[in-house]
């Protein structure tokens, strides 16, 4: 029998994508097959991102499993990127992640922010961009993944002890009126006690933060992520393949090259890099001097070299510091205030960019009692 493309197809079911854990076809990636008359098959295959970093596993994946149908003289690769409509499609068809059925399925977007090092105002950002979405008529929550350093719930004005609901569900805190909360801080002692968990400790918080909380119906769950590339940052992507990233900076170079490592790792664990924000852009003075103390440019010099948008720039502004210390987040304290405005285009750029949702309503359970890892 001659050789077809329905034959090469069929054997390309055995190459797998190993983040989502189902094979190619199933998931669509097969742009097209061509088989000549001498046996040579090209074939094309439609990544998730640009510059994929397992593009050399489908390669040599593809061309073994080809290869090894009789009349096969060569076996050709060739690769371009999914649409957004196709990978919006993909993402419906499989499981967010590892995690057990039902966890997040009423959370249509989840929002990694990240910057690789500290001090460059990612978590005022991270619990501001959260209110703004909210203010924007979009249900939206924050997941302090930040262990030790843990700073939304003073940010967003948020404390105490969640409950458990009779199908023991742990049920977020709220603050105003409506934005969901869950940090490691409601479940210590002492809202200033200090974490001393490892790998396999932080590990299982984080996964009982995204498992066994009822974060209900939302638009957006944005997650604040520790500086660096550590354990946790690891723990999210592996967790949440689908989740995208959003990577905070301020305009020096050094804050940029920092930042930019932190959206690679992002990339090597094929999370979509949506855009890159500015944080500290410049600072204006009450007669308008504006003096660039931290530098210009670096934001778009790193969206640039990310080819993402830049979601924003948002000046230096002393209000957007105290706010976030009262626990009020300046874009719904003072929404005219300039860092305010900035942020609320942030957030605009990021509803653009994701699938639309509607704002739905609020869950209520009935409560009983709770347990979190120790360590």
């Amino acid at each position: 029998m001659a050789l077809d493309s329905e034959q090469v197809r069929s054997s390309l079911r055995a190459v797998a994508d190993p983040e989502l854990r189902r094979n190619i076809v199933d998931l669509g990636m097969i742009r097209s097959i061509d088989v000549s008359g001498d046996g040579r098959v090209h074939v094309v295959v439609s990544l998730r991102t640009p510059g994929s970093p397992i593009r050399s596993h489908f390669q040599a994946a593809v061309v073994q499993h080809v290869s090894a149908l009789a009349g096969v003289s060569a076996v050709d690769v060739d690769f371009d990127v999914l649409s957004r409509a196709e990978k919006e499609a993909m993402e419906g068809s499989v499981k967010r992640s590892d995690l057990p059925d039902g966890a997040l399925a009423g959370v249509r977007n989840v929002i990694c922010v990240g910057s690789g090092k500290g001090g460059v105002g990612k978590s005022t950002l991270t619990a501001n961009l959260t209110a703004a979405l909210h203010a924007e008529g979009r249900t939206a929550g924050t997941l302090d993944a930040d262990v030790w350093g843990y700073s939304q719930p003073r940010m967003l004005g948020v404390h105490g002890r969640p409950t458990v609901s009779g199908d023991h569900k742990i049920q977020p805190l709220e603050a105003h009126g409506g934005i969901k909360v869950i940090s490691i801080e409601f479940f210590l002692e002492a809202a200033d006690q200090a974490i001393v968990w490892r790998g396999p400790m932080l590990h299982k918080a984080i996964r009982q933060f995204l498992e066994d909380v009822d974060w209900g119906e939302l638009d957006y769950l944005l997650v604040d992520l520790p500086p660096g590339t550590g354990d946790v940052s690891m723990t999210l992507a592996q967790l949440l393949p689908q989740s995208t990233f959003v990577v905070v900076t301020t305009p020096q170079p050094a804050a940029q090259k920092v930042a930019k490592r932190a959206a690679e790792t992002a990339r090597r664990f094929e999370l979509e890099i949506m855009g890159v924000i500015e944080n500290m852009s410049g600072f204006v003075t009450p007669s308008g001097e504006r003096f660039t103390i931290f530098g210009e440019g670096g934001g778009q010099l790193l969206a640039d070299e990310l080819d993402v948008p830049l979601l924003g720039k948002v000046p230096l502004e002393e209000d957007l510091r105290v706010a976030a210390d009262a626990g009020v987040p300046l874009v719904l304290q003072d929404p005219s205030a300039p860092a305010s405005q900035a942020i609320r285009q942030a957030a605009r750029g990021i509803i653009a960019a994701t699938p639309d949702a509607a704002p739905a309503p609020q869950p209520t359970a009935q409560v009983r009692g709770l347990a979190l890892p120790t360590a």
